[in-house]
């Protein structure tokens, strides 16, 4: 059996679709480093210009989020799978992310029943 299969890839991988994929990757690195920026800006200054906490917390996680998908879909090439193969990849960690929330949530209350601590 003949499992080089270089002449179909190099068919589907020209040098056009080559940098039209390295420019995404740079602009996509580009958009990261703004959001970056921006979460670092805000931590520095959000008291001297008087931003409410709860503000400042839902924006870096909203920021952090887009961060994570940014960098799932483009540098770790899930954009373009299958939504089956998708699905199978971010089900255990929404799953684990539940039950963190949940045993959180449960510590959270055994502690202020029990101890009346916050």
């Amino acid at each position: 059996m003949d499992f080089d299969r270089t002449r179909e890839y190099v068919q589907h991988h020209s040098e056009a679709e080559g940098k039209a994929q390295r420019k995404i990757i740079w602009v996509i690195f580009w958009v990261l480093l703004g959001i970056t920026g921006v979460e670092v800006g805000l931590g520095l200054s959000w008291q001297s210009i008087g931003l409410a906490w709860a503000f400042v917390k839902w924006t870096f996680i909203i920021l952090t989020l887009i961060k994570a998908y940014y960098i799932v879909a483009y540098y770790m090439h899930l954009k373009h799978e299958y939504k089956n193969f998708i699905f199978a990849v971010a089900l255990p960690y929404l799953v684990l992310v539940a039950y963190l929330i949940v045993m959180m949530l449960t510590e959270a209350i055994y502690v202020h029943d029990i101890h009346g601590l916050i």
